[in-house]
């Protein structure tokens, strides 16, 4: 049930504006739009009204700053809002024309059409091996007798076999476990909040890279943690920086991403693994290594979790290298400990992983076709950034050393991530500010994350990115007068 008009209500002219989303449906940015809308037309929002920063209002409804950009990008898209460079998003009057570009339908060819280049996922192109995939396994599943068994409840971390397929899967990443160390999730993001569940309490410090996957930003609140960024260069997470957060507190859980960090792409030498394995070992840090990206690179140093056996837990992510569309993710406890904690979790908040996912991935990690698909994915990764590199140009700093459907882009000295962002949205293409990464008080570079594998088509991913190259060349937009 949607919100009421009410005359109670006070007028919003400032920023303290808060949606209602109770009983709205849908995904989540759009449901945010639909009450910005509704708000506005009933006299809560008026025209002019300067609408909070996407971090305040992520932090109020306790989402991502991700979610609240494409909220807002909804919005501009429906006319409700208008984006100003550097003052910030303001309500428009109804009667105000918009110009903004839609966003692209699935094989549209529209010039005036929004490219999303925001959204991190593999590519998907005609003909997707994975869907093929997974029309085969399907009709092989209909003809097996084991599928009532599939339909039944299974233990919370999963049947034997498959986390016998989620160690076999672990191992291409070059970690060698039992299956009794794997509890199969519903993907890593849920790998990754199962994991703090079992392992932290409130007011524990969870320390990351000063640039982190924005997912554990919104987990961390969800468990009150403290979180606290550490310095990184273009090697990664600094051993010197760990060393120094430890002494001066307790840090209960390092989360990092070593091998194909997201957003900059870095990966952490064999060297440097070790001495931040060897850092935790020596204060007791727990370490939860998130491998999502890993096994794009052909060659790539061993997972930090080798150098810290005892104490490690990592996920072997499946969404980046296959299919986001299976929800299956591997989390890998150590050798020595038990894995009774993290399967109780998976039990308190969803009894079990949907067992038929977790049947389809099994199969394809036993017969080569996961294999397959990640080698698939490499190549498709691969010709995209020759692609992305062609059309930016040499002179643009964008880090692209290994196979990865992301890229993170320097901007021009003078340029600051948000406005450009905003300006980038205005001219049809959808990147993801630098902001948005950044833990802590610490400066945020100027820089974008462009994702290169959402376009269906190579030819759509050009256009995206040829926008994106006049926004760079067009320098800063002057600021709107009110």
């Amino acid at each position: 049930m949607g919100l009421q008009p009410s005359s109670s209500v006070p007028i919003v002219t400032e920023t303290s504006w808060t949606p209602g989303l109770e009983g709205r449906r849908g995904p989540l940015y759009r449901v945010i739009a639909d009450a910005l809308a509704e708000d506005r037309d009933a006299g809560r929002l008026l025209p002019g009204t300067r609408l909070p920063t996407h971090r305040e209002l992520a932090e109020r409804l306790g989402v991502t700053v991700g979610t609240v950009t494409r909220a807002y990008g909804e919005a501009e898209k429906r006319g409700l809002v208008r984006g100003e460079v550097g003052r910030g998003t303001y309500v428009r009057d109804k009667a105000s024309p918009t110009h903004m570009p839609r966003p692209v339908e699935e094989g549209s060819a529209e010039e005036g059409s929004l490219v999303e280049l925001s959204i991190n996922a593999p590519a998907t192109p005609e003909g997707d091996p994975a869907s093929q995939a997974l029309r085969a396994s399907l009709e092989e599943l209909g003809r097996s007798p084991r599928l009532a068994e599939l339909l039944a409840y299974q233990p919370p971390a999963g049947g034997l076999r498959h986390r016998e397929a989620g160690a076999a899967w672990t191992g291409r990443f070059g970690l060698s476990v039992r299956p009794e160390q794997v509890v199969v999730c519903a993907g890593g993001q849920h790998g990754m909040e199962v994991a703090l569940a079992a392992l932290t309490q409130p007011g524990d410090v969870l320390a990351t890279e000063a640039l982190t996957y924005p997912g554990i930003k919104v987990l961390a609140r969800r468990f009150q943690l403290r979180m606290q960024g550490l310095a990184m260069d273009a090697d990664g997470l600094l051993p010197d920086a760990l060393e120094a957060a430890c002494r001066a507190g307790s840090v209960r859980l390092l989360y990092l991403q070593p091998t194909c960090h997201n957003p900059t792409g870095a990966v952490m030498p064999e060297a440097r693994r070790r001495e931040v394995a060897e850092v935790a070992r020596r204060h007791g840090v727990l370490v939860l290594e998130d491998d999502s990206y890993g096994l794009l690179p052909s060659v790539r140093p061993p997972p930090l979790a080798c150098f810290l056996p005892e104490s490690s837990y990592f996920i072997a992510g499946v969404s980046k290298l296959l299919t986001p569309g299976l929800r299956i993710g591997y989390l890998v406890g150590p050798a020595r400990a038990r894995c009774e904690r993290l399967a109780e979790e998976v039990g308190l908040a969803s009894l079990m992983t949907t067992p038929l996912m977790a049947e389809v991935l099994s199969r394809w990690v036993e017969d080569g076709t996961a294999d397959a698909l990640v080698v698939a994915q490499r190549r498709e990764a691969g010709e995209r950034q020759a692609l992305a590199r062609e059309v930016l140009g040499a002179g643009v700093r964008c880090r692209a050393s290994v196979p990865l459907y992301h890229l993170w882009l320097g901007l021009p000295e003078g340029r600051r991530s948000e406005a450009f962002t905003a300006q980038a949205r205005r001219h049809g293409v959808s990147v993801t500010s630098a902001d948005l990464f950044g833990v802590g008080p610490g400066v945020v570079p100027a820089a974008v994350r462009v994702c290169i594998g959402t376009p269906r088509t190579r030819a759509l991913l050009e256009r995206g990115l040829r926008r994106l190259r006049e926004v760079l060349d067009a320098g800063n937009e002057p600021l709107a007068v009110v």
